[in-house]
């Protein structure tokens, strides 16, 4: 047990002077070691968390959170199929949507895009697609045909202003001829979007559903229905069972499916960087053991002392491993400090350097998003720093025992 003797030695050495400077800068060393281990684990969790909190956010304020479709058909009874979903139970709404793969062409520049018809009046209920659009272009969208709104990304490939008007060519095909001659069709662009993942800014276009049926020769069918659910996590279970409710061929697409090898891959990520960095907290334990070994040697005639007055082996082993704990808990608060105030400045950070050295760390095309998120946990703190104090205290015990081991009279020979 902690005995307040053990206590008041154990500090008393860590505020004395040492005759030997190079355990003093082997401490501080172990200290900075461990503060900067804990800090690059906060930052790097802390990224990871808000990268996947930011690119779920986005894909569910696109997506939905889940769909329902016919492989390989139309839903030609989507409004006896929409109230039946609606009628679900952890249900919030459903809308029909129309997607079909086409191309844009401006001047010469031609982009394959996905044209997504939506249905203006209840598109607000399933994502919050309407909230990145102008209320004024989005009305107009569904009281005139041939309009269409562009990802900001899409409009500047394309060198498209608000106003201008780009040619649809829609692929035509039919049971009889097979592929036939593509439809031209002049549309006018109303605005520009941009929700911050760059798929759907580069790759979207959207128009009325009505439209959409028209271009597509859908007639009164639609492409499916997303569907919105209290609560994004009973989507999986949810809309499976709804899917298989409605007896019609129907299957269901959840949020998760959409990117499941990102996400996948997103936590193996986390876990690999986790092991990885703390390494770095290991390595800076070596430094306490070296720095206890110094300590223990230059301090070999004071133990021998407190010997022959009669403290235990077990109290100078606490001693020492108070010590190797008192150097671990000071380096793991100045890495909890750090790494919560780095997590916070990250994406500035990496603003400034970006512009400094004029490269782009955070590519849109590769990562979905075109900034650095962070989200600092406090149960990843608590974790990384668990973990962190379990190694310096493994770190202090081979010292500790040397110090136990230590002979009164050996070490009081020459004295």
């Amino acid at each position: 047990m902690l005995h307040p003797v053990t206590a008041f030695i154990a500090l008393r050495y860590l505020g004395t002077r040492r005759k030997n400077r190079f355990a003093n800068f082997v401490s501080l060393a172990s200290i900075l070691g461990i503060g900067l281990g804990v800090a690059v684990l906060i930052i790097v969790a802390s990224v990871m968390n808000g990268f996947e909190k930011e690119v779920t956010r986005h894909i569910l304020g696109m997506t939905s959170h889940a769909v329902m479709f016919r492989p390989g058909a139309t839903m030609a009874d989507w409004q006896e199929k929409l109230a039946q979903i609606e009628s679900e139970q952890h249900v919030n709404a459903g809308a029909p949507f129309i997607r079909a793969g086409a191309m844009l062409n401006h001047k010469g520049n031609v982009r394959g895009v996905s044209v997504q018809g939506i249905d203006t009046a209840t598109e607000h209920t399933v994502s919050s697609l309407p909230e990145a659009i102008d209320p004024a272009a989005f009305a107009l969208l569904a009281r005139e045909s041939n309009n269409v709104l562009l990802g900001q990304s899409l409009a500047e490939n394309l060198e498209v202003a608000v106003g201008d008007t780009v040619t649809m060519i829609a692929p035509r095909w039919s049971a009889t001829n097979g592929i036939e001659i593509p439809k031209y069709i002049p549309l006018k662009v109303i605005g520009t979007f941009s929700v911050g993942m760059h798929d759907f800014d580069a790759g979207f276009a959207l128009v009325s559903i009505h439209d959409a049926a028209r271009f597509f020769g859908l007639g009164d069918t639609v492409s499916g229905i997303r569907v919105r659910f209290v609560d994004p996590a009973l989507a999986p279970a949810r809309a499976a069972a709804i899917a298989n409710g409605l007896n019609s061929g129907i299957v269901a697409i959840n949020w998760t499916q959409f990117h499941r090898n990102f996400f996948h891959a997103l936590k193996s990520q986390k876990r690999i960087m986790f092991v990885i960095l703390s390494l770095i907290v290991a390595v800076a334990a070596f430094n306490i053991v070296a720095s206890m070994v110094m300590i223990v040697k230059e301090k070999d005639r004071d133990i021998a002392v407190l010997r022959t007055l009669g403290l235990g082996r077990r109290a100078v082993m606490l001693i020492f491993v108070l010590q190797g704990v008192v150097i671990g808990i000071a380096g793991i608060a100045l890495g909890v400090v750090t790494g919560a105030w780095g997590a916070s400045q990250a994406d500035r950070v990496v603003a400034v350097v970006e512009d400094w050295f004029a490269i782009k760390f955070i590519k849109p095309d590769v990562y979905y998003i075109d900034y650095l998120p962070a989200d600092v946990r406090p149960e990843d703190i608590v974790v990384i720093a668990s973990i962190a104090f379990v190694i310096c205290v493994i770190a202090t015990l081979y010292p500790a025992w040397q110090a136990a081991r230590t002979a009164p009279a050996q070490a009081l020979r020459y004295e």
